[in-house]
């Protein structure tokens, strides 16, 4: 095991979103490729965005994405949020119980670098209100920075409301080396005297994440590039407490189809959406691993011990990544192919039965037959319904398309309909021998062969003259529902 440990560090404020699993993935697949550790820390220290439900949520994401914790909060055999690790706890609300980050404030407030804040909310934003209406850079403007330390304590002990706040130094100049980015710099005249602890007592994640990141010794910390200018007042922090700073890379942004940031906020993607339209985690990881990074080579699907071997910053892209959902149909495609017949019916079952096309008791028999027949055309497990609707609903709702409405028009058409009907009427059930033959025995029958035979034929049973096996088509839709589908076309087309 190396010395690399890194954490994933997400709030639990619904559903995780694909930008926070690509995180973790990044962090896991640095954790393997090195030999060393994940963790996975809550950041729950905002009380008013904590959402019910949200961390059971987030931890089935990641199980169901083969994303493994190593050390922090998981889900036990039975289901339930619990514990491993010797750093713990693992949820900052319980560090904020347990009073962990008590004597890192009041170390930073007695060496003069923090300071009590009394001011109200409605003054902060007034200032902030006013400095934005003079073109200036809303932040703080400091006037609790001279209050005596002594008077502040005294007024803390009266029970005033207060905030605690970092006391940067004026004009100067924070530097750190981003692994993706390279060297960044900001002054301290255009940052804000962070707050550190709020009038609910609780940190701040500018505050707690420095000291959990410190006491549990992460040495690297991998995050969205939205984190980029909160940095220097990590480092800064780091440099208060005279610890030394984990690497920092920082990932590029991930873009929707119109190049904004693919967020909650625009209602882009939870992961959980993703489960619910039929991905399969190894295709969203695969599609996720190549979102930003490049691999050295031209392939483009991976197992993750496959990604891990890989995988490496120094290929991470410095500008964000579209997401593309053509190229994550095109990836789940081939783990779709790869899936084994029953397994495939099982996955695309409840698909089927959700959208009201079979029962709970469809057959096995059946349903494989469904899953090999289309197979080579489902990209994900959802597209089952549409691509076999036709073989389940009512005749007068069966959309034929436009080629099959004009082949149905033609002389023939009718002509091996009825033959069809027929021979249908001939057998007990509609067979394999039936299925296999009965395209051969009209062609004799009838004398007509080639795209005039089959055409007509398949547009009368599904609609469109192009398809799968109608082989197995027939043997999905049986003789009863075929029957019933072609005196449909001959009264109606």
């Amino acid at each position: 095991m190396s010395d690399v440990r890194v954490r994933f560090a997400p709030s639990p404020t619904g559903y995780l979103h694909i930008g926070g699993l690509r995180t973790a993935l990044f962090n896991y697949l640095y954790a393997r490729h090195t030999d060393g550790t994940m963790i996975l820390r809550i950041e729950d220290t905002d009380r008013t965005r904590f959402v019910e439900g949200a961390l059971e949520n987030l931890l089935k994401a990641l199980a169901w994405s083969g994303v493994e914790i190593d050390e922090g909060v998981v889900l036990d055999e039975n289901g339930q949020v619990t514990e491993k690790g010797e750093y713990g706890p693992y949820i900052q609300s319980d560090r904020v119980k347990a009073g962990i980050y008590d004597k890192y404030i009041e170390k930073l407030i007695d060496e003069d670098k923090a300071y009590y804040c009394f001011c109200s909310q409605e003054r902060v934003d007034a200032v902030r209100d006013q400095q934005k209406a003079d073109g200036l850079t809303p932040k703080y403007d400091g006037l609790c920075r001279s209050i005596p330390k002594e008077e502040a304590k005294q007024r803390v002990a009266n029970g005033e409301e207060y905030t605690v706040r970092l006391k940067l130094p004026h004009d100067r100049e924070i530097s750190f080396e981003d692994r993706i980015k390279g060297k960044i710099t900001f002054n301290t005249n255009d940052m804000d005297d962070q707050v550190l602890i709020k009038r609910d007592g609780y940190p701040t994640y500018h505050f707690a994440v420095v000291v959990d990141d410190h006491l549990m010794k992460i040495t690297h910390v991998v995050r969205g590039d939205e984190w980029i200018s909160s940095t220097p007042k990590h480092v800064y922090l780091y440099e208060a407490f005279g610890w030394e700073a984990p690497e920092y890379i920082h990932l590029p942004t991930v873009l929707n189809e119109n190049h904004k940031k693919y967020s909650k906020r625009n209602g882009d993607g939870m992961v959980e959406d993703f489960i619910e339209e039929g991905y399969t985690a190894e295709g969203l990881i695969n599609f996720l691993a190549l979102l930003g990074w490049s691999p050295d080579s031209e392939e483009e699907i991976f197992s993750m011990e496959e990604l891990a071997r890989q995988f490496d910053f120094d290929r991470v892209n410095k500008t964000g990544a579209v997401f593309d959902k053509r190229k994550l149909d095109w990836v789940n495609g081939h783990y779709v192919r790869e899936m084994s017949v029953e397994d495939l019916a099982k996955a695309i079952k409840p698909f089927m039965v959700k959208a009201g096309l079979i029962s709970e008791d469809y057959s096995d028999e059946k349903m494989n037959l469904l899953a090999s027949t289309w197979q080579s055309a489902i990209d994900k497990f959802s597209d089952a319904p549409n691509l076999s609707k036709n073989y389940y609903i009512e005749d007068s709702e069966v959309d034929f398309d436009e080629e099959a409405k004009e082949v149905l028009k033609e002389e023939d058409s009718r002509k091996l309909v009825d033959a069809f009907l027929a021979k249908l009427a001939e057998v007990d059930e509609l067979d394999q021998e039936f299925a296999s033959t009965i395209m051969k025995t009209l062609q004799k029958e009838t004398g007509i062969k080639g795209k005039n035979l089959w055409f007509p034929i398949r547009a009368a049973i599904t609609g469109s003259v192009h398809g799968p096996d109608l082989t197995s088509v027939m043997l999905i839709m049986g003789k009863e529902k075929i029957a019933k589908r072609l005196n449909y076309v001959k009264e109606n087309l």
